[in-house]
């Protein structure tokens, strides 16, 4: 019961905040959508995300749901710029890009007593290291980044929208498509999270595995209709002493409609996705309404 030993530690000041919007890992699911290991041509990107996650269950290491009464709604407001150059590097487009987000977190958990809210700058994303191909009838993208403990921590303030560690993300997808003019497509993205320890603490997270998944149908080169998810699970014991050896994961679902507006050169998707399955955290929804801006 790592994950729910830490949300019910950390609402007594002893552990640390892990909410991702509700776990140990930095990466946030279910914000890229059905074309996820697409990225764009070379040129320089502006992408707003806006994700609402919300979950009233919080669920133990067998799937059963905890009655604490659990309340968690998270707001993030995400800033990313993407640039990807003319230069090539093992046959793909070389790109790098940084991510700011604005996290606002409102977290309960009645039958202890805790509610708690708070505003501020997350963990701030670098990903210096960013290659995308583009064949025929696939796109294909991997990347590196390195996720910063820039926000705000309080081992008092479970909202508190930093999470106090170091974390190495690799990342690794590919879309194919099943006609030559790419009205079908179908895609995955995989990543894997390493985390360093947190704070001054001996506690070092385990690592994470995830992909999201998208199955999509192109309509005139402007609408993008489709099936969204993602899948999760921590592959390894979290270390150090006192550490539990239960390991979280989680699955989710949904549809997801996207339109180009070209006068305004200017991408919008929408996306709610349900989780199911969940195992030692929260299970709820995500919704995320993402504006990619085109310079």
């Amino acid at each position: 019961m790592k994950r729910i030993c830490y949300v019910c530690l950390m609402a007594m000041g002893i552990a640390g905040c892990l909410l991702s919007p509700a776990a140990a890992e930095h990466y946030v699911n279910g914000v890229e959508g059905i074309k996820a290991s697409t990225l764009p041509p070379p040129g320089f990107y502006y992408r707003m995300y806006n994700v609402f996650y919300q979950a009233d269950a919080l669920n133990d290491s067998n799937g059963d749901e905890l009655k604490v009464d659990f309340d968690l709604k998270v707001f993030a407001n995400v800033h990313r710029l993407i640039w990807i150059s003319d230069f090539k590097f093992l046959g793909a487009d070389y790109g790098a890009d940084i991510i700011v987000p604005l996290v606002n977190t409102d977290m309960e958990i009645g039958a202890m007593g805790v509610d708690d809210s708070q505003f501020g700058l997350g963990d701030i994303c670098i990903e210096p290291l960013l290659l995308s191909w583009h064949g025929s009838m696939y796109d294909a993208a991997f990347g590196m980044a390195l996720y910063v403990p820039s926000g705000d921590y309080d081992e008092k303030e479970p909202a508190s929208p930093g999470k106090d560690m170091w974390t190495g993300m690799f990342t690794l997808g590919g879309t194919a498509y099943f006609d030559t003019e790419k009205t079908w497509s179908a895609s995955i993205l995989a990543r894997y999270e390493t985390h360093s320890d947190k704070g001054d603490t001996d506690i070092n997270p385990g690592d994470d595995f995830h992909f999201e998944w998208g199955i999509a149908k192109n309509l005139g080169q402007i609408w993008d209709l489709g099936m969204t998810g993602y899948c999760q699970w921590q592959v390894t014991e979290d270390g150090g002493e006192g550490a539990s050896k239960d390991k979280d994961s989680i699955y989710a679902f949904g549809p997801e409609v996207n339109v180009f507006i070209p006068p305004a050169k200017l991408f919008v998707s929408l996306r709610s996705l349900w989780e199911y399955g969940a195992e030692d955290r929260p299970e709820g929804n995500i919704t995320a309404l993402t504006l990619t801006k085109i310079f």
